[in-house]
Formats: structure tokens, sequence, C-alpha cells
């Protein structure tokens, strides 16, 4: 007897375009963090469960920015420099908590405080312990304060409070020693991994699983872009165009499958002018891709569930901490389900019910993703499991446990990897059989259906903001494997093998806050959009009237079309809502639009700056192959 039904993990993977766009706090650390700590710890565990035996498969979405990233040479050595980093302060963290002397100031120097600090002082065990102890509040003359809840506070307390004359205290402590040690460890089987194992060549490592049938890669549009907001058919063309070349390039075949960003989609319709806008699904039918993934509510109707909720693990659960957020688009309820896959009509409103693009779609299977995402009863919320937000003001490295629900952060118990590990194998079971029951109940109660679960997530929730989270999907990967009633598949394979039977009509929307745009639209970023769509207008001018340009012309109209690309990513507003790099983003944004302005205006004038668009392009090195042409009205 055959499987009952067949499941995929969707890992959808991206980052900001920020390559050498400076350190901490923000910029290329990013792509550092992410690989040490999700796409490195990834590639092991798929590696092993090959190397094992396990014929496992899932579906990994890779952008074309993160992509381009991830294969940039500057950026991968930079990379090791990070690792070597991250090394030299677990082995001086080692020392410190040996209750040797260790000079801390290199550390605090790289987080922004050039101030002298004394060695081992009693500010630094407060912000390597996370508390403040009465003597440390006593030494350096100041009333206690609350205690340090991440680098940058533990770093400001230290430069505020700390006095040269501070008495050297005793430092030791065998468990943060221990963990300092453990860390180091792990470090050093990440560099590697990396240099070894995967040849520095992470972009290879992920390509030689896709060859060998254990994984699919999906791509997505070309920066990012919020498609359902951008104002030209041509943007959305030239952004989805950009995301398959970029793809093949560094895939070495078409996409199948791609991930619209932010799991928004907007259906044809007619504009106010009376212009008959196309769904998105017209675009991606065009560039060979037959299956995206949505959200659960855009299936099934009803009021938005998981991500679209707010009350998610992750940085989408900061957006319902900062905002009383509008009411949500509640939907007519449907018969229509996750465990189905659809063809999606491209009519407006739906009104030829038998007519589709060809292009599939497939929804979030809320129960299973809430496992994950869940904020209240998520697996990454034990107790157990590593504390995110609190890390050491010595190293920045993370040494504290969940501890229990709501404790503040300084009140966190140390980490125990021993005590996580053993959660890890409870989760992974627990998952397993979960799957395994949701998809036998769904035979059974479908009149004997053949079911799939897709669990959606960002890659990087698991090992980033989950850091026991890769070692919990290897996990279920080789469980699942050894289920007969599962089918471990990717999308598209599901796709082939089995075509959807109905049409389905989506709704405009997303998987942000409410179902809606408000994430990416809303009062602190509203302004925004009218550059976009002044540059969207422009650029399409720009493409359709220099029909025959010279080599000048040509080369400044492919730094143009970069520029605007990098200009419309949804990255920069996603950031200002969520307040994780509200200024950041703004600057990054004003930088694009700048730099489009320039070279559209030399453009206009007939003067064309080709020495400045060689000079924009040296700072991101992006989408070499870019055809200004796909912004041409059309």
């Amino acid at each position: 007897m055959g499987a009952l039904g067949a499941f995929t993990f969707m890992l959808h993977s991206h980052l900001p375009y920020v390559r050498l766009a400076g350190r901490w706090p923000h910029g290329e650390e990013w792509i550092h963090e992410a690989a040490s700590e999700t796409y490195i710890p990834l590639l092991q565990t798929l590696y092993d469960l090959k190397e094992a035996g396990v014929r496992f498969r899932l579906t990994l979405g890779i952008t074309p920015t993160l992509g381009e990233q991830l294969a940039d040479p500057d950026v991968l050595a930079n990379f090791e420099r990070y690792l070597d980093e991250k090394i030299a302060v677990a082995r001086r963290d080692m020392d410190y908590f040996a209750g040797r002397p260790v000079d801390l100031r290199g550390t605090l120097a790289e987080f922004g405080v050039p101030k002298p600090l004394p060695q081992a002082g009693a500010a630094e065990i407060e912000a390597a312990r996370g508390e403040k102890t009465p003597e440390a509040a006593a030494a350096a003359d100041v009333a206690p304060v609350p205690p340090p809840t991440s680098i940058e506070s533990a770093v400001e307390k230290a430069a505020k409070h700390v006095s040269v004359s501070e008495p050297v205290l005793n430092t030791a402590d065998s468990h943060l020693r221990y963990l300092a040690e453990w860390y180091k460890g792990r470090f050093e089987d990440t560099k590697k991994a990396f240099t070894q194992r995967f040849h520095r060549d992470i972009i290879g490592a992920f390509r030689r699983l896709q060859d060998e049938g254990y994984i699919e890669i999906t791509t997505s549009a070309a920066t990012h872009g919020y498609l359902p907001l951008l104002s030209r058919d041509s943007t959305v063309n030239a952004q989805i165009k950009m995301g398959v070349r970029t793809h093949e390039r560094l895939f070495g075949r078409k996409p199948t499958g791609i991930w619209l960003p932010e799991c928004a989609y907007r259906p044809a319709y007619a504009s106010d002018d009376g212009r008959q806008r196309p769904g998105l699904e017209t675009w991606l039918a065009r560039s060979g891709l037959k299956v995206f993934f949505s959200e659960t509510h855009a299936i099934t109707g009803g009021h938005p569930v998981g991500i679209a909720a707010g009350d998610v693990f992750g940085p989408y659960g900061e957006i319902k901490r900062r905002y009383v957020i509008p009411a949500g688009q509640t939907l007519p309820e449907r018969p229509a389900t996750t465990y189905q896959a659809y063809y999606v009509s491209d009519t407006i409103g739906g009104t030829d019910t038998g007519r589709h693009s060809g292009v599939a779609v497939i929804g979030r299977n809320n129960r299973t993703g809430q496992q994950v995402w869940s904020a209240d009863w998520g697996y990454p919320g034990d107790f157990d499991y590593r504390e995110f937000h609190k890390k050491a003001g010595t190293s920045g490295l993370q040494y504290w446990r969940v501890t229990g629900a709501k404790v503040e952060l300084g009140y966190k118990d140390y980490y125990h990897p021993d005590w996580a590990e053993y959660k890890i194998d409870q989760h992974a079971e627990h998952y397993a059989h979960l799957v395994g029951d949701l998809l036998r109940d769904y035979h059974q109660h479908s009149g004997g259906k053949f079911g799939l679960i897709a669990s959606n997530y960002d890659t990087e929730l698991f090992g980033h903001w989950w850091f026991e989270g890769v070692t919990w999907l290897g996990k279920v990967l080789r469980h699942l494997a050894e289920n007969p009633d599962v089918e471990l598949t990717t999308a598209s394979t599901y796709i082939e093998q089995h075509a959807p039977t109905e049409v389905i009509n989506l709704p405009e929307g997303s998987w942000g806050a409410g179902g809606t745009h408000f994430v990416w639209h809303n009062g602190e970023t509203q302004w925004m959009w009218a550059p976009i769509y002044e540059s969207e207008a422009r650029m399409e001018r720009l493409a359709t009237s220099i029909a025959q340009p010279s080599p000048q012309e040509a080369a400044v109209l492919a730094q143009a079309a970069r520029e605007v690309l990098l200009l419309q990513a949804s990255d920069w507003p996603f950031l200002v809502t969520t307040g994780q790099a509200r200024e950041y983003a703004i600057q990054r944004f004003n930088a694009h639009l700048e730099r489009f302005n320039a070279l559209a205006s030399s453009l206009e004038s007939r003067t064309p700056n080709v020495g400045l668009a060689e000079e924009y392009y040296q700072v991101d090195k992006l989408f070499a192959d870019i055809d200004y042409r796909w912004f041409a009205a059309g």
C-alpha cells in the first residue's frame, strides 16, 4: 500500500541586499549571522542525511538578492573573517569565565564604545552575566539599573558606569566557561564545514542537492519587491524576469516554483483609468513558472490565521507589539482546502470559473505551521531552548535559556545544551506524528483523496531565531522518511504528479499583519510609495523611448534598472514598520532613489554618465546580466 498523502517544508530564504554595506549593527553582518546560524548548519544537516541514506525531499526558496550575496567573493571572504572573530571572542570568554584577567576594550570598541575600560571589572561581569550585582553597583557608585537586554544596553551601561579605579572581581563561572568553549567548538565546526566540506561555495552546495534530487530551489522577485503595490506591469515583469534569470545563472536551470515576496498576491482587475491589469499569475506563466504559495485564509476564507494574525515567533510578531493594527480582511468561507493545490483563475473577479493561467497555488497548512510559528505554543518557546534576545556584553554570545513564560530577561537561567537536545527529540517526534495523523485524517474524511501538507517558514527562523531549529528539522525529515503513509515531496514535483483538478479565484492579500498590505503601506511608510511610482513611470519611459541606445546609454540604462529594482525592495518598508533598522532602511531607500534619479537625468539630457553608472555598479555588483528592456511598456 502506498502513501496516503505528501508533505513538504517550504523554507523561504531572504535577506536585504547589504553587500559591503558596513558591519554591526546593520549591514553585511546580517548575511554572516544567517550563514553561520542557518545556511551552513542547514547544509550540514541535509548532507548528513544524504550520507546516511535518508531519501528526504524539501522545497527551499533562495531569493535573487540573497543568492547574489552568498555567491559574492567579498561577502564570503568577510564571512570567514566573521567566523574567526567569533572564535576569538569565545576564547576570550573562556579565559574571562575561568577567572583570568581579560582586556575587553577590543570587544567594546567593536560595538562603537571606544572608552578604555579596566580589566575584569564589575561592569563587565554585569554585562556578561546579564545582571547588576549589588557589589558592582556599589563599586561604580551608581544605583542599580535594569539588566541589559542586548549587546547595546550592556555596552552603554559599561561605558557610563565604570571608572578606571573599579576593583577587579572574580569572574570565574564554570558553566559560562563551559558554554563559551561549546560555542568555540560550534564556530570552529562551522568554519571547517564552510572551508573544507563545502569549499567556500554555499550556492554550489545547495545546487548539488538540487541536482541530486533532494531539494527543489524556488526563486522570487528580483529584489523581493512588494508586487501587489507596484503601479506598472512593466515593473512586475522586470522583477519576475530578473528573478528567473538570476536563478538560472546561479543554479543552472530555470525555476518552476516561486515564492511571491511576503506571500503577497494581486488578482486581475480593472483600474480606475480603465486599464485591464492582469493578475500576478499571468506574469508567472509568461516566465515559465508553474507554482507559488499563499497564506491559509486566501484558500479557505475566514479570518487570517498564523503569521497574518500576528501572534507569531520571529520578526513578524513585532508588528502587533508596535501598532494597533486595523482589522484584517475576513473572507467568505469556502470549501477549498490547503490539502489540495488549485489552478489560479486569471479572469477579473473569476468571471470564467473554468479558465485558468496554468499556474497552481499551494496554501500554507496552518496546523503544522503554528507548531513552529506560534508565539504562545510553538516549539521555540520551550523553556529549555536558547533565549534569542539576551546577549552577553563581553562577546554578544547568548548564554541563557527561555526559562519560563514571560520571564524577564534579567531573570533568565543559564542555557544547557543537553536539556535542549532532549526537547529537540521530543518535538521532532511529535511533529512527525502530527503530519501523519493529519494526512490520514484528511484521506479518511475526503473519500480517499491524496492530500498535501505544505509547512511554510522563513528559513532564518531555524538556527537564527530558533537556535535548535535546524537540528529539529533534520530529525523531522528523518522521521517522515521512515513513515510509509507520508511521501516527502517538493512543490513542483507534487504539481507534476498530482495536477490540480479545480480552479480558484484568489483574493488580494499577504501573510503580513491582518492578511493585508499594512506592514508595507502604513502611516510610517506611505511616503515611500510616491517616489517608487514616479521612478517606475520614469524607468518605463526611458526603456520605451531609447529603443536603439548607444553603448553609453545602454550601460546607464542597465544601472538605472538595477537602482530602481533595489529601490523597490520590500525590506525597506518592512524594517521601518518593525523598527528593526528604521534609520538604516530609510538611508538605503533614499540612496537608491538618488542614484536612480541622477542616472535618469543624465539619460534625459542626452549626456549618459557612464562613469557614474560604473561607480554605482561597483557599490553593489548586482544583476550583471540585467536587461533594461524588461521595463519597456508593452
